[in-house]
């Protein structure tokens, strides 16, 4: 039933259809202990010092989604498995087809099809301000990430990254003015956010210093962030949801972000090298472990969190723990696992739509192997029925893999046996 109700829910061409399937997957998810949450306090205990050891893995699902997160909640059961974060960007939703409530609908669709019992995290993942949009006309740009931020708490996202870290201006000479369109956006947004929250939840909201590709970031700017932040989050007035209701405007000292993202050295995706392979990198752990160390000690937040790190040689990923590092974000190591075990047949498909239909990205000097590298992630929307549907060995082949690869990464993170640490605080 939950197989068939899915795919209703999210390929029906009649919209009354789609709808009643998405209701009735969420009635299901509810009747059985299943429900959406935030992380926030569990993240509040690592910055009082109550946890540490362990990092949570926040994984980006962009193609067959409801398959890979049945994987994922297989796993977390088997292996006593607490938090583990499923998210999507904004740039994502787009190119994956997969608007909020269609993701959260088949990530709890998994959930029930697995037997899993207690909260499930979701998380819009990099509500990322366009630089250039924001130039020209900044109102416009505000008023898309509010959209999209309020689409989102209505799927039950309670989990909210604001990146407006692509604002940050290294042509400025002192760090507050390099900052202050980072820490003036991120503050309105948390503002926007606390006025959406349903009663009783206290959504997780991220922050972010150093944009994933360039600078790295350092505990002076993650200071200097902090000290605009705080100031501009707490320094007016802003409407509760209740207060809405009412026709109100409360005043109250507001929650403002629990962990900030920063970067240490990495890049979206990785780096192609001409034969297609992936560029080593040189990460620098000290900046996760010294900005996760102000972070606690100063302000009593979650700590620092890593962007970009699917694709890192597997040898580094119990450094993170190890250094500290709260969160760590995990994408499209597991979007190449799908394509390597692609039939030919639908992998040729996609590469030739791919070439006809962005050649024009095709910068010079690239070669075929890194331009399809570096698009292929735009053909996951136009083709997600197909990978949906595909010959179902090919699919288990794919699932096999992916499991390999969560089993390792939950295991180099520390995450394993750690649902009763979970269970104290959400």
């Amino acid at each position: 039933m939950i197989d068939d109700l899915v795919y209703q829910a999210i390929f029906s061409p009649n919209e009354k259809v789609q709808k009643q399937s998405r209701t009735q997957i969420r009635k299901m998810a509810q009747k059985t202990s299943i429900y959406l949450a935030s992380i926030h306090r569990l993240y509040q205990a690592f910055g009082q010092g109550k946890i540490i050891g362990f990092t949570i893995p926040a994984i980006n699902i962009r193609t067959l989604t409801y398959d890979t997160a049945r994987t994922i909640f297989k796993v977390m059961i088997k292996k006593n498995i607490g938090p583990v974060i499923f998210e999507i960007a904004r740039s994502e939703i787009g190119y994956t087809d997969q608007q909020p409530d269609e993701y959260a609908v088949a990530i709890l669709a998994a959930a029930v099809k697995e037997n899993y019992r207690g909260p499930v995290f979701i998380q819009g993942d990099h509500y990322q301000f366009k630089a250039k949009t924001f130039k020209e006309d900044a109102a416009t740009e505000i008023e898309k990430i509010k959209t999209l931020v309020k689409k989102s708490i209505d799927a039950g996202f309670y989990n909210i990254d604001i990146d407006a870290s692509t604002l940050v201006d290294l042509n400025k000479t002192s760090l507050d003015d390099q900052q202050k369109n980072n820490y003036q956006m991120t503050a309105m947004m948390t503002k926007y956010i606390r006025s959406l929250e349903p009663k009783g939840v206290t959504i997780s909201v991220g922050g972010e210093i150093g944009h994933i590709g360039g600078k790295n970031s350092t505990p002076k700017e993650f200071e200097v962030f902090m000290k605009g932040y705080l100031k501009e989050a707490q320094s007016s007035k802003f409407p509760s949801a209740r207060a809405q209701d009412e026709g109100k405007v409360q005043s109250k000292k507001i929650q403002g972000i629990s962990k900030v993202s920063v970067q240490t050295g990495t890049s979206h995706g990785g780096i192609p090298l001409p034969d297609g392979t992936i560029a080593k990198v040189s990460l620098d752990f000290n900046v996760l472990k010294s900005i996760s160390q102000v972070a606690q000690e100063k302000y009593s937040i979650g700590g620092a969190v890593q962007h970009g790190a699917s694709t890192l040689p597997n040898k580094l990923f119990d450094q993170f723990p190890k250094n500290n590092a709260l969160e760590i974000h995990l994408a499209t190591g597991f979007q190449n696992i799908v394509y390597e075990n692609l039939p030919i047949s639908l992998k040729q498909e996609i590469y030739q739509w791919i070439k006809k239909n962005f050649k024009d990205e095709w910068k010079e000097g690239q070669t075929e192997d890194q331009f399809i590298y570096k698009i292929r992630k735009k053909a996951l929307g136009p083709f997600k029925q197909d990978l949906w549907q595909m010959n179902k060995s090919f699919k288990q082949t794919i699932m096999k893999n992916l499991k390999k690869q969560f089993l390792f990464l939950f295991e180099q993170l520390k995450v394993i046996n750690t649902r009763s640490v979970l269970d104290q605080y959400v």
